[in-house]
């Protein structure tokens, strides 16, 4: 089938102001509306039974704001879902600088430690959401583009059930003796703050329901044509997740299991926002029903699919993360800093850096929604703008993020606690190394984000590895050994952050070359001599 240029807004309305009404969450989630055909003919993203699902009766609102992804100006509708977007990410990223901070504050480097040495397990419980959120918004983007309500919201109900069971999984696995010996020995967590960090990890696994309900549904939210409204049920979150640590680690003297507590609650918080939204408030472009929540192999398998990229990312993150604990933990021994002043420090630096970097996710995350919707209704040269825009903000906003640590770095790493001189000024030599390509890493960032939101997950998952498994690992591995003799005035422990930097600059070139062959690609689909499709076609 050729690519058909075709307008894919059903109303003329002109949106107006939300006007919410609240229902009980049972009568939500039980009560399903009449179906009714649809009248477009966008790209067909062919996967057996989803694809032949109508969509659901028209809600005039929700539809119209979800249709002027379609029709509207990219520029301003990339705006409009940007500012929350980036807002939302460092808001979500916050979880675990707060937790820095004020473990940092109440207890020093012991503190400070005990936050890295858990960000394995942390970044794990983020994998597992972005595989499941971000995989089943991809999905109902590109049904939505489609012109397929009801699949939307099979994916939204299917996302809910998937999360609760992977929630599950962890709380399970969290109470095998096994399994937490193996997690505390991957992390190199050293003997002096082992029973504090089972305590952290242990609290954080029961409350990961929370965590990934509440971040994974809330792309969804943006989905419909609400981002402002998926801004501000993670700030909810946020600003609870301060004020408990306030109250538990600084007021109460609670320590880590205060911190923890404080982390949950406000995860918690943020969850019933989410969920409330898609149960209980009017004019919703799509809503989440009980007969949705029973899990379909199709379903489950294209989520996992378009997840995957994200997933990988993610875990291939917490993979470095034992790697780079355990380096440190190496060659901090051998140093005079020790190895738990090399923890905190390289805790300050990760926690910095993914800080800059999130702002970068937040335009490849404000834009996947648009770039799915109009891929899924043929509007190619949307796509193109789209991705032309979402490149150039995001490099941009890096320029910016690392001319800003770069002029504030040394106050930066004071906010954290760390109080030694010498332990200092490793710390901000670091910060500047870790860094020192952000400006040109938004790009490598947007393009993998980009596949996946049109359909194309191996491609993203290539990309994602490139960044973090296939060129940093080696270098993690092979630079502290080789630099020392190349430039004697660095030791093997100031080898290791420059490995992030170089390791950037190959997945960008990567990324480079990718996104040349699919711009070639998007001009055979608008010439009709490549047809555009998701999945396989059923028999």
């Amino acid at each position: 089938m050729t690519n058909q240029e075709q307008d894919p807004c059903i109303y003329n309305e002109q949106l107006n102001a939300n006007q919410h009404e609240s229902k009980s969450p049972a009568a939500c989630l039980d009560k399903e509306p009449a179906e009714e055909a649809s009248s477009k003919k966008p790209i067909t993203f062919s996967k057996g039974s989803l694809r032949e699902e109508r969509p659901s009766h028209p809600n005039k609102a929700g539809d119209a704001r979800t249709a002027r992804m379609g029709t509207g100006s990219i520029p301003k509708l990339i705006m409009e879902f940007a500012v929350p977007s980036i807002v939302g990410m460092l808001v979500n990223g916050a979880y675990n600088v707060i937790d820095s901070i004020f473990l940092g504050q109440a207890m020093g480097e012991i503190g400070l430690s005990v936050a890295t040495a858990a960000m394995p397990l942390m970044t794990i419980f983020m994998a597992l959401a972005m595989l499941i959120g971000n995989g089943g918004n991809a999905l109902a983007a590109l049904r939505l583009g489609e012109g397929n309500k009801q699949a939307a919201e099979k994916s939204l109900g299917n996302t809910v059930c998937l999360g609760i069971i992977a929630a599950l999984i962890v709380a399970a696995l969290i109470h095998i003796p096994a399994c937490v010996e193996a997690i505390l020995a991957l992390s190199s967590v050293t003997p002096d703050i082992r029973d504090y960090t089972y305590s952290f990890m242990y609290i954080l696994a029961l409350g990961f329901i929370f965590q990934l309900i509440g971040m994974g549904v809330n792309n969804f939210i943006r989905t419909a044509g609400a981002p402002n409204r998926a801004l501000a049920t993670m700030v909810i979150g946020t600003i609870s997740c301060i004020a408990f640590n306030y109250l538990f680690v600084l007021v109460f003297g609670w320590g880590v299991v205060g911190s923890a507590l404080a982390t949950v609650l406000g995860q918690a918080i943020s969850c019933v926002c989410v969920l409330w939204y898609f149960l209980c408030t009017k004019d919703v472009a799509f809503k989440l029903y009980a007969r949705n929540l029973k899990l379909e192999a199709e379903v489950v398998g294209l989520i996992i699919s378009l997840g995957a990229a994200s997933f990988i990312m993610q875990l291939a993150m917490s993979v470095i993360n034992f790697l780079v604990n355990y380096l440190l933990v190496l060659y901090g021994g051998q140093s005079p800093l020790g190895a738990e002043a090399a923890l905190a420090s390289i805790g300050v630096v990760q926690r910095c850096a993914m800080f800059t970097v999130l702002p970068l996710i937040g335009i490849a995350v404000a834009i996947q929604p648009l770039l799915g919707y109009n891929y899924g209704a043929g509007l190619i040269s949307r796509v193109r703008s789209t991705l032309g825009y979402g490149i150039l903000i995001a490099t941009i906003l890096g320029t910016i993020m690392w001319a800003l640590l770069h002029v504030f770095a040394f106050d930066i790493v004071s906010f954290f606690g760390i109080r030694d001189d010498s332990l200092r000024d490793f710390t901000v030599f670091a910060l500047n190394i870790q860094v020192l390509v952000l400006p040109v890493v938004g790009m490598q960032i947007v393009t993998s984000n980009y596949f996946q939101a049109t359909g194309q997950p191996m491609k993203s998952v290539i990309l994602s590895l490139t960044r973090q498994v296939l060129f940093l690992i080696p270098l993690y591995i092979v630079l502290p050994l080789v630099l020392p003799y190349i430039a004697p005035n660095l030791t093997s422990l100031d080898a290791l952050y420059f490995a992030v930097p170089i390791a950037d600059i190959l997945s960008v070139v990567t990324s480079l070359i990718f996104i040349l062959f699919e711009l070639k690609r998007l001009k055979g689909i608008e010439a009709g001599t490549i047809q555009a499709k998701f999945g396989k076609k059923s028999a």
